[in-house]
Parts: structure tokens; C-alpha cells; sequence
């Protein structure tokens, strides 16, 4: 089945720099779970209500416009009978599309699932997102897991 970025997902990657836009126009042509950009480029007031709601942690989001004037950062959420869903079984067939269209294209992509690198490596996302949750529980921490983000390396 091919899915295709509907108006609201198209009008959420203006702003977005145009590598991560590629990577995300590639994955909805090869992934096997329909889904959508809830979010592309931020406002200041945005990323601030976010962080206020406690839906975000930081207001050095990258979801904000970086120096470049691009945003590096979008949501990718599962679109599942017509609503939104936060699930981890329907995240995971997004980032193994993300992770093929990055690496298709030569885009480092990390990925929220375990905040590292996931463009050509071919370890499962799952093993990843367990192993990033378990160092930081060693390190007294606690896991930031963001599934559905997906944010552009540029350096």
C-alpha cells in the first residue's frame, strides 16, 4: 500500500530543511504504516506552551528555526482509522521507513525512539529504544522517549 502526505502534513514541513523534507516525502512512499507530521517547524510561542504543558522538555528544541532559518525536527505520528496514535507498534514501521529513506538519500537521521543516528545501521529500532532506556535508568536517569521525532544531523 503507498500512502501519500495529506495537506495539513504538507503545510507542517514549510520551514522544515529540505533534506529532512526529502527523507519524509521517500518514508510515506515506502512505509508500511500511514502517518502524519504533527509537527514540523515551531514558533517560539509554540516550543514555550509545550514546554509549559510539559509536552516538551527544552526550549533548544530543534523543532525551532536553527541558524540556517530551517527547522532540523518533525513528529511523525501513526494515522490509524482516521486518528492519531501514539503507539509503539505502529512507531516502529515509521522509523524503519525513515531509517531506509535516510539512509537511501544520505541524510543522518536521529531518531527520539533512542536518540542516536539510525541512518545505516541495521540494528532493530526496538533493541535500540530498550538499550537507550536502560543506560539511562543505570545513569539514574530517567528515558526521554519520543517515538514519532525525527530530526536531521548536519554535522
Amino acid at each position: 500500500m503507498s500512502y501519500l502526505l495529506g495537506k495539513r502534513s504538507r503545510k507542517e514541513l514549510e520551514g522544515v530543511h529540505p533534506d529532512l523534507v526529502r527523507v519524509v516525502e521517500r518514508a510515506i512512499e515506502i512505509t508500511q504504516q500511514d502517518f502524519s507530521v504533527h509537527d514540523g517547524l515551531r514558533t517560539i510561542a509554540e516550543q514555550r506552551r509545550y514546554v509549559e504543558k510539559g509536552v516538551s522538555k527544552t526550549m533548544d528544541s530543534k523543532h525551532l528555526q536553527q541558524k540556517d532559518h530551517y527547522g532540523h525536527a518533525v513528529d511523525l505520528v501513526p494515522y490509524i482509522n482516521g486518528k492519531l496514535r501514539w503507539e509503539w507498534d505502529a512507531i516502529y514501521p515509521i522509523a524503519r521507513a525513515v531509517r531506509k529513506a535516510a539512509t537511501e538519500l544520505g541524510v543522518k537521521i536521529r531518531w527520539g525512539g533512542c536518540w542516536r543516528n539510525i541512518t545505516g545501521t541495521t540494528l532493530g529500532l526496538k533493541f535500540l529504544r530498550d538499550e537507550y532506556a536502560e543506560r539511562r535508568r543505570k545513569q539514574g536517569r530517567r528515558p526521554s522517549l519520543d517515538g514519532p521525532h525525527f530530526e536531521i544531523i548536519l554535522k
